[in-house]
């Protein structure tokens, strides 16, 4: 296998004085109901050595755990196809612009929650502060993906939930295979760290920097597997 870092991406990433790689590791196309162990075991044990730290997206931790909506259980009414108008559309994913997603949010924390969350954000937009809804609305909510096909026609009617336990989940990895791992939810707006094995001494923030330009490829280029390695 060559190690290389996905296109457009720097291969390296600076911590202080140390200089860490990131190896963009391809896989095949995860299913809902795969097993995330025989995942790393095919596609990381061969390569793995001692002091890497895996960072792997949650989507494909999601799915393994089938954690997953589907879209006919999602019953769109008044409120979100109303309050959707006013909501953002962005590039990053499927939003509450969306009304299926904006229904999500209703399910999930109550109309009153998301009644609150739509005003507050209407506000402070108008100071420039974003994101407002999904801070008052929880991750949850904020970290629905699918539900779109313009990457994946498998996405179009799956809703992919966050992880359930992703700490559990990469002492579990750590015990059975002996691979440092991290879950982490990013993309190009920013990053956030789920989950990560006991054995990780780095610091939330050095591991939010290893990931900060989103070198994981969770389109077609299918490598959503981040080897790290301190060079």
């Amino acid at each position: 296998m060559e190690l290389k870092a996905n296109e457009g991406k720097n291969l390296e990433m600076k911590i202080g004085e140390d200089t860490y790689l990131r190896y963009a590791i391809k896989t095949r196309f995860v299913k809902q109901g795969d097993s995330y162990i025989d995942l790393f075991k095919e596609y990381i044990s061969p390569i793995y050595q001692e002091g890497d730290i895996v960072s792997s997206s949650e989507k494909i931790i999601a799915l393994c755990q089938n954690r997953i909506v589907k879209r006919e259980d999602i019953k769109i009414g008044f409120w979100a196809k109303f309050l959707s108008k006013f909501a953002s559309h962005p590039d990053t994913g499927v939003g509450v612009g969306e009304t299926i997603k904006m229904q999500y949010a209703i399910d999930q924390v109550g109309l009153l929650k998301v009644l609150w969350a739509s005003i507050a954000s209407a506000i402070t937009k108008l100071f420039g502060k974003k994101g407002v809804f999904y801070e008052i609305v929880g991750q949850e909510v904020s970290g629905l993906d699918g539900f779109y096909d313009h990457v994946w026609s498998e996405y179009r009617d799956i809703g992919i939930q966050m992880p359930d336990n992703p700490i559990g989940v990469c002492n579990e990895i750590k015990d059975k295979l002996g691979i440092s791992t991290m879950i982490v939810d990013a993309n190009d707006l920013g990053q956030e760290i789920l989950g990560k094995s006991d054995d990780i001494e780095l610091s939330e923030e050095d591991l939010k920097t290893l990931i900060s330009d989103n070198p994981t490829g969770q389109g077609k280029q299918q490598t959503p597997l981040i080897l790290i390695r301190k060079k």
